[in-house]
């Protein structure tokens, strides 16, 4: 029942055991329970107030926040999912297709994790292989053709790993992929919903405007893949992240994304409906923006912009 929460949590499972022991013995009487309630919201803002970097990668990771079948069945009408590269197969671990928001058609594209077993094996735990990738192209390029805006919700530990991705040009795949998103002629903007790992995330996070949740992080690797290499151990996960500047405050900071977008207390995971609403909300300010400029415009700025991420961090 308490598993959801995470281990710096544990004041707020306390709190909630006593909310439940109190409503079965005050069934006719809630004065305490909104006593409880309400000190466990406020707990939720002082925790949520000051995570530390590996705390919002756990938060990051919460497998109950939504998803990008979440944000596509919420912001997308009429939603009709394209399959395939047209060359190899079908990869399930990035969803794609055309939809219509907030009245306009556009192109869909975002990695899903899934939110059961099942379904996580299904989409592979959201790690692409190069089909996957070359699906993206092949939708970024119908995209431009028709002139139809694009929208990518980003959520990736990184592209897959595995032999036979890499036998398939998983490298090529991913490289093509960011150099097709700098060339398209329609608007593209990229939310960053949970992990933007590595190339992986960047290959649908090239785009004129990069959102990112409050506690989502991006980052070229992962704390546990830095902590392996920099210092070949793993306990030093905590060290890792604080070190490579995957908050979406320190990514606002050096300019690799362009707005972030406030997560109540407590989550996404837990503040479900709210955050899909702020996300849609960012998605329209900015697409509003984006169509008023032309699209040699857009191309030029949005090369420009990538090319200038360097020079800001240094």
């Amino acid at each position: 029942m308490y598993e959801e929460y995470l281990d710096f949590e544990k004041q707020v499972i306390e709190l909630k055991k006593k909310l439940d022991n109190t409503d079965v013995k005050n069934i006719n009487n809630n004065k305490d329970s909104k006593s409880i309630e309400s000190e466990i919201e406020s707990l939720y803002v002082k925790i949520y107030s000051n995570l530390t970097p590996w705390q919002k990668v756990q938060v990051a990771r919460h497998p109950k926040r939504p998803h990008t079948t979440d944000y596509i069945k919420n912001l997308i009408r009429d939603f009709i999912p394209l399959a395939g590269d047209r060359r190899f197969a079908e990869d399930q671990s990035i969803i794609g297709g055309l939809g219509k928001f907030e009245k306009r058609s556009v192109i869909v594209l975002g990695t899903e994790k899934g939110n059961s077993m099942e379904t996580r094996i299904k989409h592979n735990f959201g790690m692409a292989k190069p089909e996957g990738y070359r699906k993206v192209q092949r939708l970024y390029k119908l995209a431009s053709k028709f002139s139809l805006p694009i929208i990518t919700f980003v959520d990736t530990a990184g592209a897959y790993p595995g032999k036979e991705a890499e036998e398939r040009g998983q490298a090529e795949a991913i490289a093509k992929s960011i150099s097709v998103s700098l060339r398209v002629g329609s608007p593209i903007i990229s939310v960053i919903i949970g992990e933007g790992g590595s190339g992986g995330a960047i290959a649908l996070a090239t785009a004129d405007k990069v959102l990112m949740l409050e506690n989502s992080i991006y980052s070229v690797i992962s704390p546990e893949g830095c902590a392996s290499i920099l210092w070949r151990d793993p306990s030093k996960v905590k060290l890792a992240a604080d070190s490579i500047n995957l908050t979406a405050s320190n990514c606002n900071k050096y300019g690799i994304v362009d707005e972030v977008i406030p997560e109540l207390p407590g989550g996404a995971h837990r503040n479900f409906k709210k955050t899909i609403e702020s996300v849609g909300s960012s998605i329209s300010n900015n697409l509003k923006v984006l169509l008023n400029v032309n699209k040699n415009e857009l191309i030029s700025s949005r090369n420009e912009k990538f090319l200038n991420i360097t020079s800001k961090i240094s």
